[in-house]
């Protein structure tokens, strides 16, 4: 047949009704129209872990000696001798300064005198009155000599005490403030002792981190003096009282101190440590915060279920899940802002 120009029906038909689609009249689908992309989104996972993360609060605090005492006279007297040197280890009972006990040995002579007197007229007395001839109350008036010159005895010898000045306990003697033949009254400093085998270390913590401090909780403590060297303790006791002004409770702790490094009045930096075992930690950077509250993206079979979660203390890098994650689940760490609930998700490599 010759082409004479005219166009077959069915061509026509087609470009109008989609006779070419197998003559069903529907429109042939543009490319990807009526389709949903369902390709998973690639994410870099972790899995939620429990590990130890000790609870660490730092402070300043002072350090003090275990026992300290400035040792003074209680009497106003002159020195005669001093028995020690300056830095001196002493042990408690040592004779450190001797005052002029003249006029208190020769009081305690005479109150022996009269005492020694008192005994032998008691004696007989006693003897009269077993024969009727002392009266019972004189017998009782030279029992009472007798008791007040025993009494008069025991304050002379306090007296004479009290000019041998001795150390109330194992300690470390400071300098010496007087000199022999000085003119001492009560409250002058001789010297002063300190027992620094153990230091007590003071120092505040703000009231909120009173829930977990404890007796025996474990401290590290720092001094510029000593830079390269940790000196290592714990809490021995907590303030009854907290102070109403600045909102803090005093801390006491007690550091062993056998090589003598610190000394009282030293300045010190310290962080308190409380073992914690178990804690559900997971990486800072999978948290996704949301008008105050926060979530994480839970793998469960390869779809993402958002979650809220209730975070505690956090340190670089990572945080404390106190809520609303158990140990060994998978969360999605990058790729946070492409997912949402239901999203199919695969593990990418690092």
């Amino acid at each position: 047949m010759e082409n004479s120009g005219w166009i077959p029906v069915c061509v026509v038909a087609a470009l109008v009704t989609g006779c070419g689609n197998g003559g069903r009249g529907d429109a042939a689908p543009a490319p990807g129209a009526g389709t949903q992309n369902t390709a998973p989104v690639g994410v870099l996972m972790e899995t939620v872990r429990a590990q130890s993360f000790p609870y660490e609060i730092e402070a300043l605090g002072t350090a003090n000696a275990n026992e300290a005492v400035s040792i003074t006279a209680k009497v106003s007297n002159l020195i005669t001798a001093i028995h020690f040197e300056e830095g001196q280890q002493v042990h408690r009972g040592r004779v450190l300064v001797e005052l002029d006990g003249a006029q208190a040995k020769a009081d305690l002579a005479a109150a022996r005198a009269e005492l020694s007197d008192s005994r032998s007229q008691y004696r007989r007395a006693e003897e009269l009155r077993a024969t009727q001839a002392l009266s019972q109350s004189e017998l009782e008036r030279l029992e009472s000599a007798l008791l007040a010159n025993e009494a008069r005895v025991q304050a002379a010898e306090a007296r004479v005490a009290d000019t041998v000045i001795r150390a109330p306990f194992d300690g470390r003697v400071g300098l010496r403030r007087v000199s022999v033949g000085s003119l001492i009254s009560p409250g002058t400093v001789i010297t002063t002792l300190d027992d620094t085998r153990t230091i007590k270390l003071d120092f505040s913590v703000p009231e909120n981190f009173m829930s977990v401090l404890r007796k025996g909780m474990s401290i590290v403590a720092g001094s510029s003096a000593w830079p390269q060297h940790e000196f290592r303790g714990e809490v021995a006791s907590i303030d009854s009282r907290v102070d109403p002004v600045t909102r803090s409770v005093t801390v006491r702790a007690h550091i062993p101190n056998s090589e003598g490094l610190l000394k009282p009045g030293m300045f010190l930096t310290l962080r308190l440590q409380q073992p914690r075992e178990n804690v559900v930690m997971i990486s800072e950077e999978a948290l996704v915060p949301q008008e105050g509250r926060q979530f994480v993206f839970v793998v469960e079979e390869a779809t993402v279920r958002k979650r809220e979660v209730s975070v505690g203390r956090r340190k670089p890098g990572e945080a404390e899940i106190l809520s609303g994650l158990a140990p060994g689940e998978r969360i999605v760490v990058e790729g946070t802002q492409r997912v949402d609930e239901g999203t199919q998700v695969r593990e990418i490599d690092t």
